[in-house]
């Protein structure tokens, strides 16, 4: 079981993502140097018994943020049907397209165009009499 402060620098060091700021908001380091604040961060970064309490406090964060993934999705969905029921055909078509997107079916792609040249207008162009 953690201590008081132990907890507020777990919650504050996920909430700020900065272990030497939940040091200082956990603990009292108004007269300490910023070095040894920085170290004594760490070590309880390291410390066994909060890197499981921060596994712990995270696997919901993890979970709820998957959730969000999939309402998108759904909710992409549904705006899709209310453009189609609509008649706004660009409309229930973007959002499809939105959905694959998030859903990772879509992927960036570039095109490269390799432009040939024949021996004859190479070196027509390098002594500079050649047209292209």
């Amino acid at each position: 079981m953690l201590t008081p402060k132990q907890e507020k620098f777990c919650l504050t060091y996920l909430e700020t993502g900065n272990a030497t700021e939940a040091y200082r908001q956990a603990y009292e380091a108004k007269n300490m140097k910023s070095e040894t604040i920085n170290k004594r961060a760490i070590e309880l970064v390291k410390n066994g018994a909060i890197a499981g309490r921060l596994e712990e406090l995270r696997t919901p964060m993890v979970e709820k943020a998957q959730v969000t993934f999939e309402d998108h999705l759904r909710h992409l969905g549904e705006l899709k049907e209310l453009a189609v029921a609509e008649k706004q055909f660009s409309a229930a078509i973007r959002a499809e397209e939105l959905r694959g997107k998030a859903a990772g079916l879509y992927k960036d792609r570039t095109e490269h165009t390799i432009q040939y040249e024949t021996h004859e207008q190479r070196i027509a162009r390098l002594i500079g009499g050649g047209n292209g």
